[in-house]
This record gives C-alpha cells, structure tokens and sequence, in this order.
C-alpha cells in the first residue's frame, strides 16, 4: 500500500556533518530513505521525537536509511564553517553527523518542490534515490503517522 504523492524530492546539494558532498536524491545510501527537513533550529525537538521509530525502521529493513537534512537559506552560505561547526560540536556520534546533510539554497526552491506551505514545522518524507515521495508526514512523531510509516516500508520491501 505504498502512496505516491505529485511531488517528487528535488535535486539538492549538501554536505553531511562529516564533510563528504552529498547530491540527493541520487547518493543517498539505501533504495529507501526516511529524510526529516527542517528550517529552523528550534525544530530539531520535532525531529528528535521520530528517531526511535526511524531508528527501528531502519533496523527492522536494511534497505532503509534515514537522514535530517537541515535547509537553511543560501544567504548564509559564507558562514556555513560556523554554522556546520556549531551543529558538530553538539553532535559528538560520528553516525548522527553522516546521516545529518546541510542545505544552503534558495529554501523557496525546495519548499515549492516538497509542496511545502511554510517553514513552522517539519516534514519527514519516505523517498528512493528518484525523488519519488511515497510518504510524508508534518510535525512530531504521532502515533497513527508512525503507523502509515511502517506500514508503507513493509509494503515496499
């Protein structure tokens, strides 16, 4: 019972917290990747509240990897030394820092291809390395979310 969705993950590019470039969707590690984006930093509480599930899912299905991906503006670009430095120095797990890939962009690109109203909240998404979206959900982790989440994975495995 997978759900594909209109909008397809765009192509960006970034840079996990270990340094190695990443072009997504095509490198992501695993046919199958659960990416929770944020916008602020005040979001990482939201995505906190998935990881046990997402940490589960992963070691439940090996196809399966997943990711935060934070989306800061591209005007920010020169000061992404201190921005990425501060990230790492409150991330001290060497696998928190390569599933953590930073984007500088034009936010409004990826928001437009996510479909995306604004940046308030999070947006946790179920893709493969084409872009195509066969999950998504908005906010914390909720039951019923987390439900459709497993459910969708069992169905694609």
């Amino acid at each position: 019972m997978s759900i594909r969705t209109e909008a397809r993950f765009p192509p960006i590019t970034g840079e996990t917290l270990t340094g190695r470039t990443l072009q997504l969707p095509d490198e992501f590690e695993e046919p199958l990747n659960l990416v929770f984006v944020a916008f602020r930093r005040t979001q990482q509480a939201d995505i906190d509240s998935w990881l046990p599930v997402a940490s589960d899912i992963e070691a439940s299905y090996p196809d399966v990897r997943y990711y935060e991906v934070p989306v800061i503006s591209r005007l920010y670009a020169a000061a992404r030394p201190v921005i990425d430095g501060g990230m790492r120095a409150g991330i001290p797990d060497t696998d928190t820092r390569e599933r953590t890939v930073t984007v500088y962009t034009d936010k409004r690109i990826v928001r437009r291809a996510l479909d995306i109203e604004d940046e308030s909240e999070i947006h946790a998404f179920l893709v493969d390395r084409d872009g195509v979206i066969y999950w998504r959900a908005v906010g914390p982790r909720d039951d019923d979310a987390a439900a459709h989440l497993e459910e969708i994975v069992e169905s694609l495995s």
